[in-house]
């Protein structure tokens, strides 16, 4: 009886490990989010980390989700400027 549950208990683990390891800090997320948008050759665009309550419709794309599923990250493509001083915000200009 006790195999069976230490079976029961690995195998509950290992389906969960997946969902446990995809939990990132919003800033790490941001990065990976930012390098993968520069490798596209995107030369100007915006990453903006934003409380779910404040995303909305038609003010950008959401590209991931963070702080465990309460903020947003926002991208926009083109955008040269964004407003100075705002939390969790990138901006990437030409070289």
């Amino acid at each position: 009886m006790k195999m069976k549950s230490l079976i029961a208990l690995v195998a509950s683990l290992f389906i969960m490990s997946p969902a446990l390891a995809q939990v990132k800090p919003c800033e790490e997320l941001k990065s990976e989010i930012e390098a993968k948008i520069k490798a596209n050759g995107v030369p100007v665009f915006t990453l903006d980390i934003v409380p779910n309550d404040q995303v909305k419709d038609g003010e950008g794309k959401v590209v991931g989700s963070c702080g465990n599923s309460t903020q947003k990250i926002v991208y926009k493509r083109g955008v040269a400027e964004a407003p100075r001083g705002a939390a969790g915000e990138t901006k990437s200009q030409p070289k």
